[in-house]
């Protein structure tokens, strides 16, 4: 899966960078997403996508996150350009949000990339193999739960 973030629609709606100067709000969003970016979004490619130019013109990497610049066009563009089938556009731009689910990529909201945002939940509980439990822990567990809780007295006493 591939994650395609409109840059500044993300970092504008961010309280902790929207009064950044625009390098700053770019440094601040890519180093997040590189440290927290599975977290926030879950596994896959990130690119992040920042209107006109970089410094120095070219793009550029910051861990496993790919930045890009719109160059002489602009990011929401760019964007709908590179959307697929099967990427998750992030942004709150609704003109963009429509463009991209036209291509059958998905939308979520440019709020799941704030640092405030709780991780996503990895996805159920552990199997009971992974915390070293024999075969069958599992329904002795849920035999003994439903003896203790229901009160259920075998004993005659």
């Amino acid at each position: 899966m591939r994650y395609l973030v409109d840059g500044y629609n993300v970092t504008r709606r961010d309280p902790a960078t929207s009064r950044l100067s625009l390098e700053e709000q770019r440094e601040a969003l890519a180093a997040r997403l590189a440290v927290r970016g599975v977290d926030l979004l879950g596994r896959g490619a990130i690119v992040v996508v920042f209107d006109g130019r970089s410094g120095g013109g070219a793009d550029s990497r910051r861990g496993s996150v790919e930045v890009r610049f719109s160059r002489d066009e602009s990011a929401d563009d760019l964007i709908a350009r590179l959307a697929a089938r099967g990427d998750v556009v992030v942004t709150s731009d609704g003109g963009l949000a429509g463009r991209v689910t036209g291509v059958g990529a998905r939308v979520v909201p440019a709020e799941t990339c704030l640092e405030g945002r709780r991780p996503r939940p990895r996805g159920g509980r552990f199997a009971a193999a992974s915390a070293g439990l024999p075969p069958g822990a599992n329904e002795i567990t849920r035999e003994l739960k439903e003896l203790w809780l229901t009160g259920d007295d075998t004993d005659g006493e």
